[in-house]
């Protein structure tokens, strides 16, 4: 009787022991499939960070395009409400000149 008891007693570790190495096989399967998720999934955002650095870049530059040209419009702004450039438009567009000026015609 003793002899069963024990054979049984070995089955039962046997089976434990089965089922507990199919659990930890399990749960490294599932920690293998999150760890492989995770890692593409990083390895998207690194991507989309570079093309995001890359946008912001270039949006900077642009930013600084546009505060360049909005300096060229204030000094243009400026010589337009001057008597030079009213003289200039005068000369180029019109034709006309001063009393004391002599108009040379070039060919």
């Amino acid at each position: 009787m003793n002899d069963v008891k024990q054979r049984n007693r070995r089955r039962r570790q046997r089976k434990r022991s089965q089922n507990h190495k199919r659990s930890v096989l399990a749960i490294s399967a599932v920690v293998l499939m999150l760890t492989v998720m995770v890692s593409a999934n990083g390895m998207t955002l690194k991507a989309k960070n570079r093309e995001y650095q890359a946008q912001e870049t270039e949006l900077k530059e642009q930013i600084q395009a546009e505060q360049d040209r909005k300096k060229e419009i204030k000094e243009l702004e400026k010589y337009v409400g001057t008597d030079k450039y009213v003289e200039d438009v005068a000369k180029e567009k019109l034709g006309l000149v001063h009393d004391n000026e002599i108009v040379f015609k070039s060919k």
